[in-house]
């Protein structure tokens, strides 16, 4: 059956943005969307479950895309870094979790009319 042209780029999906869709980065926005007044880097790390490096990593790149921001502070006379979502990292990742939602519709909805090949018969 052709796919008509209503139909053309149906699931390429454009809004699942690269930046955001990898496992870390993925967890860091959700841990920061959950806490909106920002988490201490320690903290960022434990919910996280990543190392020291992995996460200066991937707040790096977070950070180059405006999507979190970073700032020093003094804690308990230790520096502490806090982590926070900007505005517009919120407003980006809100918009790809729209994406992603559309992306579980469309699949449970074939998934609920396709025939199942998965099991095999002897």
């Amino acid at each position: 059956m052709p796919i008509s042209e209503r139909e053309h780029g149906r699931f390429s999906y454009e809004g699942l943005d690269r930046v955001i869709h990898e496992k870390a980065r993925l967890s860091v926005l959700t841990s920061l969307v959950a806490h909106p007044k920002g988490l201490p880097f320690p903290d960022l790390k434990r919910l996280c479950n990543l190392t020291d490096g992995n996460l200066s990593r991937h707040l790096a790149v977070l950070q180059e895309a405006d999507l979190v921001s970073l700032e020093k502070a003094q804690s308990q006379k230790r520096p502490q870094t806090v982590c926070r979502l900007t505005p517009a990292g919120r407003s980006r990742f809100l918009d790809y979790l729209a994406v992603l939602e559309q992306v579980v519709r469309d699949t449970a909805k074939a998934a609920e009319r396709a025939p199942d090949f998965s099991t095999k018969t002897a």
